[in-house]
């Protein structure tokens, strides 16, 4: 698990290789990854979209941008969190993600980037 604090706002990531849904003799590969958002703050915020950097070993890049995360834009209050799950499909066995959620301070509506810490996505074969 990976984890990093913005303003108050911590983000942590746990990734797991899904081999059900992956076919590594086409180049797909499918990871899992579960993100914890704690509001360690003293003020309500909400997060309203996200942005990804994914990075394949081969060198391609993407970007992925988006309002709220899996169809929320959840409000945490201060002490709370919030905890969503979603996946990657990537075309190479390793890989990495990071990015940030843009999150308002619902006390002044002002908008802060808060970082998504970068993790790595590898497939178990490549692991031995």
């Amino acid at each position: 698990m990976v984890k990093k604090t913005t303003l108050g706002i911590s983000v942590s990531v746990e990734v797991s290789y899904q081999e059900s849904f992956s076919r590594p003799l086409y180049s797909e590969y499918l990871f899992a990854y579960r993100i914890t958002i704690e509001n360690n703050a003293a003020v309500p915020m909400k997060l309203l979209r996200r942005k990804w950097k994914i990075i394949e070993s081969n060198g391609t890049r993407r970007t992925v941008e988006g309002e709220g995360v899996v169809g929320e834009q959840p409000i945490i209050m201060p002490g709370e969190h919030y905890r969503y799950e979603s996946a990657a499909h990537i075309n190479t066995d390793i890989g990495k993600m990071s990015g940030h959620y843009v999150m308002a301070n619902l006390n002044n509506l002002k908008e802060h980037l808060i970082d998504i810490p970068e993790f790595h996505l590898i497939s178990p074969s490549k692991l031995n």
